[in-house]
């Protein structure tokens, strides 16, 4: 059944450019443009006709735009909830500017062994990492760590989590990786593995979507009954200021959105595609977490019951559901 038929997130992608290189991920090799204010002004107030609550300002490294804080705080101020993840190269230079704006402040982090870290992401980051945690706590931010979770790296959880998440008194968010396109992420967990990760997000300060772990022992997304929802319930926006169908990874289709994004998502040549929604052959055992993440919380189903208490767990110690009420 479902339960909400207005969209629930935007990711918008203010440019494909990165400072980093991070071997799971082919975003970074796009050439990009960057995102116009007055682009976003438009779109902002097309999202919020639209009904979205969640506007995820994404790459590439969003802290390359130079406009970034503004954006921010341009849709934070219309009562969106803001969302940031960053690798933190540029964090501390730009933390004053950014403070107050963002709701959740995501650092990436997959170790606490520094070199592990920096190889994975092709560029020595880490120490950014543990600077911009510090920066933030001084100015009264929030971060959380996001890690993403592969097998080589499931062993490093119980270090962050005790070496850094609790003296800091940050969220650790467990992101397990998923495949996509030609972008491979190794052996995937296995069954016992998905256990130990489940049970871990069930400590205090870390929040892990149990619908994650449910999926994959799941086997994916099936294209003949699907859970995803990604068009339905996330817009996606490039920085060419298009529109993406039926979501960025497995992108078919993109839409000029010419100063009018309200109508162009509740077209028919839309409409159409929001359809297909789960049901392409490359949807066949898909994992992604961002489109699955809002396609959980939806439409009941084993997936929401499974995602709900993570989900209010991690709300509540942010602090976030007080701006959807």
């Amino acid at each position: 059944m479902r339960l909400r038929s207005k969209p629930v997130l935007c990711n918008y992608y203010v440019t494909y450019r990165c400072n980093a290189k991070c071997s799971f991920c082919d975003i970074w090799e796009r050439p990009s443009p960057y995102i116009t204010l007055e682009d976003v002004a438009q779109n902002l107030r097309d999202l919020k006709r639209l009904g979205v609550q969640v506007i995820d300002f994404t790459g590439g490294e969003p802290l390359l735009h130079r406009q970034i804080d503004q954006m921010l705080g341009m849709a934070h101020d219309m009562g969106f909830i803001t969302t940031l993840t960053t690798n933190a190269m540029l964090y501390p230079k730009l933390a004053q500017r950014l403070k107050g704006k963002v709701d959740m402040l995501h650092f990436s982090l997959d170790s606490a062994d520094k070199e592990e870290h920096d190889r994975g992401r092709g560029v020595a980051c880490y120490d950014f990492v543990m600077e911009s945690i510090k920066v933030a706590r001084e100015l009264g931010e929030r971060p959380d760590i996001l890690f993403t979770v592969f097998r080589h790296n499931l062993h490093q959880l119980e270090e962050v989590y005790q070496k850094i998440i609790l003296p800091n008194k940050l969220v650790l968010i467990l992101n397990p990786a998923f495949e996509y396109n030609q972008v491979e992420t190794g052996e995937q967990l296995t069954p016992e593995e998905l256990r130990y990760l489940s049970d871990f997000g069930k400590r205090r300060q870390v929040y892990l979507n149990e619908g994650f772990v449910q999926l994959r022992l799941d086997g994916g997304n099936k294209t003949a009954k699907p859970v995803c929802r990604a068009a339905s319930t996330t817009l996606v926006i490039s920085p060419e200021n298009e529109l993406i169908l039926p979501c960025y990874h497995l992108g078919t289709q993109s839409f000029p959105i010419s100063g009018n994004l309200y109508d162009l998502y509740l077209s028919q040549e839309v409409e159409a595609l929001k359809r297909q929604e789960g049901r392409l052959p490359a949807c066949e055992g898909c994992t992604i977490n961002c489109y699955m993440q809002p396609s959980f919380a939806t439409e009941l189903s084993t997936y929401f019951w499974k995602a709900l208490p993570s989900t209010l767990k991690y709300n509540y110690l942010k602090g976030t559901w007080k701006r959807l009420i």
